[in-house]
């Protein structure tokens, strides 16, 4: 696969950082104008959740959605989900994540949007797309279908990058006795919170969610 691991590549990153020669993980996500934002993916790409449930595989198909997939392997290869909550879980529904747990790093992306792609998959059980609230809205939030979503969401449309390999079990262990309450609902308007205090006030709030510890690139 073409690239570096996420472990080789923060390797080469500490050394260049310890030169003085390139910013910090943090400073990096702080800046979505920044050349590690812009890179294309491979056309097939698997990232794997570590989550607090279990590892969580998802195998990306660029052909499917050039513009999200880049968008997601690109916050993946940063250390963008890192630490991130699924904050939204319905049960027997879908599972959605991508508010980084850090404010001024959620800020920072909140509005930095993509343009649509046309969907070419349906969101059947497992396959994983973008969150939106409006047209060309797409930003850093995914779902997990954690059923046949096809009927309400190909209508929309919410546009599949990818799909789960590796541990559908796992998602549909993620805690769902919040429901809408910990995350407000993408079109309900409710998401300032998460924005403005982070984890903090998920840790505090609702402190059972299930976390992605680490998001990492791994070798097909």
């Amino acid at each position: 696969m073409p690239g570096l691991t996420r472990k080789t590549a923060l390797g080469a990153l500490a050394l260049s950082v310890l030169s003085g020669q390139a910013e910090t993980p943090r400073a990096i996500l702080l800046n979505p104008a920044a050349p590690e934002f812009t890179r294309a993916a491979p056309d097939i790409s698997r990232v794997s959740l570590d989550t607090s449930q279990g590892a969580i595989v998802i195998e990306l198909h660029r052909e499917w959605s050039p513009r999200g997939v880049d968008r997601f392997y690109n916050l993946v290869r940063a250390g963008y989900y890192d630490n991130a909550r699924f904050f939204r879980v319905i049960a027997n529904r879908w599972a959605q994540f991508g508010i980084n747990g850090d404010p001024a790093i959620a800020q920072a992306w909140r509005t930095q949007t993509i343009p649509d792609d046309p969907r070419r998959e349906s969101n059947i059980r497992g396959t994983v797309a973008f969150a939106f609230a409006v047209p060309n809205g797409r930003t850093t939030q995914v779902f997990i279908n954690l059923r046949d979503n096809s009927t309400p969401h190909d209508a929309e449309p919410f546009v599949p990058i990818g799909r789960v390999i590796e541990g559908m079990d796992v998602a549909d262990r993620l805690y769902s006795g919040y429901g809408e309450t910990s995350g407000g609902g993408i079109r309900a308007g409710k998401q300032d919170v998460l924005f403005k205090e982070g984890n903090p006030y998920l840790q505090q709030n609702f402190p059972r969610l299930d976390w992605i510890r680490r998001a990492v690139e791994v070798q097909p």
